[in-house]
């Protein structure tokens, strides 16, 4: 990948919120990855999250219900397994961030950091929301990396984006107690409508920004959907002391 084809993708970050990167990662390195994230799904490998902690809509009401011990992410990625911390710090994503954030790239091991796991039966759906609503550091300028490791459409639970909602001057009014995005207000419904599900392949990639909307369906395909997921942010832009985001070390890229 050229430098100026990296910094056009940074700029169409920094414009729309979001971004894809066709073939990021090899096929084989993804199906590598995928490969170990099975065998750990199969095990339950601790330390997993339930789609019955969450309860989003379409998961199982407790761990006691159908299907409660589905499991919707298997966390702390970066410590599950050498192949998943090598990309985490790959030389791809160490220069890609390095060029947006214009200074040393972090790694949070709080915020996402881990291996999506969306399931056929009992994957829930998630509502629109800004990743930014839980976390805490001193700019709310951190950028996610969505690494597909198997085709990604509306069928079966992919992406949704709101383009250029990252930048947008959205009042505690425009969320619910929960920091949804509330789609009963008509000014929300305005953004909603601009929506769009980005079809991706096994090794795109998607960049997206901490307080772009996005949401996801359910899986309404046969198989289990894998994407690994982290989160960094620059230096300077450091978690605030005591807060959840500071909670554990974070992991330098260069």
């Amino acid at each position: 990948m050229s430098v100026q084809s990296k910094k056009e993708q940074v700029q169409a970050l920094r414009e729309r919120g979001f971004v894809v990167v066709p073939g990021l990662v090899a096929p084989e390195r993804c199906d590598e990855i995928k490969r170990i994230a099975q065998e750990q799904l199969k095990a339950a490998q601790a330390p997993v999250e339930f789609e019955a902690d969450l309860r989003y809509p379409g998961a199982p009401d407790s761990k006691d219900a159908p299907g409660g011990h589905t499991v919707r992410r298997l966390l702390d990625a970066y410590g599950r397994h050498p192949q998943f911390a090598s990309w985490a710090t790959s030389p791809e994503i160490a220069g890609w961030m390095e060029l947006y954030f214009g200074e040393e790239p972090m790694l949070s091991r709080v915020h996402h950091n881990c291996m999506m796991t969306k399931h056929p039966a009992y994957g829930s759906l998630t509502g629109w929301h800004r990743d930014v609503r839980y976390w805490s550091f001193e700019r709310d300028d951190l950028v996610s990396v969505w690494l597909a490791l198997g085709p990604e459409t509306v069928e079966n639970g992919g992406l949704w984006f709101v383009p250029g909602s990252h930048t947008a001057p959205f009042t505690s009014s425009s969320f619910d107690a929960a920091k949804f995005f509330r789609s009963d207000v008509p000014e929300n419904q305005a953004w909603i409508e601009q929506a769009m599900s980005p079809t991706l392949q096994k090794g795109d990639v998607v960049f997206f920004h901490c307080n772009t909307l996005h949401s996801a369906g359910q899986n309404q395909s046969n198989d289990v959907k894998f994407s690994l997921v982290y989160t960094y942010h620059g230096a300077s832009n450091v978690p605030l002391p005591g807060s959840r985001s500071a909670s554990k070390p974070e992991v330098k890229l260069v």
